[in-house]
């Protein structure tokens, strides 16, 4: 008889700690689905700059078609084959703060080989960075990288790795000591029209 009592204590003990741990559980997901704020980590967001993204994916269809034109485009080595694609826009994008009737050629002389080939290199690379959203509405512009709307001061050890990786490592030990990023930007709008792409 005791012992038949000490085997149903120790199951009702196994049944009680089994539907603990089951609502520890639930509780444990409930909490890291619905967590409160956390201002610290809001206001270290802030001081960096708008939230980074990363899947291109997630943007609006006519996005990731101009992405694909421009990444497909820059995968040939041809720059002229840009030309197409930077001609597909209602205006043709912005590559410097004046006015280029040519683009391509503007392009090719700023290259250091007078190709163009390095330029399509960093637009690649660029592309292949987080990116923000940055305005609303008519204003809103998608740019990569997004080290182009944030203070550089306020990066990472992760961040800035990243940003060695898409410039030489004086520029961005200078950059990161400015707090500003001087290098190429690129910026399209949620309705697919490539606005610029330019330092």
């Amino acid at each position: 008889m005791k012992q038949r009592k000490n085997v149903v204590m120790v199951a009702l003990a196994a049944l009680v700690t089994g539907v603990a741990m089951l609502v520890y559980a639930s509780v444990g997901e409930v909490a890291a689905s619905d967590k409160l704020p956390d201002p610290e980590a809001e206001k270290a967001q802030s001081r960096i700059g708008p939230k980074v993204l990363y899947d291109a994916t997630a943007t609006p269809k006519l996005v990731q078609r101009i992405l694909k034109m421009i990444i497909l485009a820059a995968e040939t080595g041809d720059i002229e084959e840009m030309r197409a694609v930077l001609e597909s826009n209602e205006l043709k994008p912005m590559v410097a703060a004046k006015h280029i009737d040519d683009p391509i050629a503007y392009l090719k002389e700023q290259s250091v080989d007078g190709t163009g080939r390095d330029i399509l290199a960093t637009m690649l690379n660029m592309l292949s960075t987080g990116f923000v959203l940055r305005g609303e509405g008519n204003d809103a512009m998608y740019v990569w990288p997004y080290f182009a709307e944030a203070d550089l001061t306020e990066l990472s050890p992760r961040q800035q790795v990243e940003l060695y990786r898409l410039v030489p490592p004086k520029q961005a030990k200078a950059m990161i000591a400015s707090g500003k990023y001087t290098g190429y930007r690129l910026g399209v709008a949620p309705n697919g029209i490539w606005h610029y792409f330019l330092k």
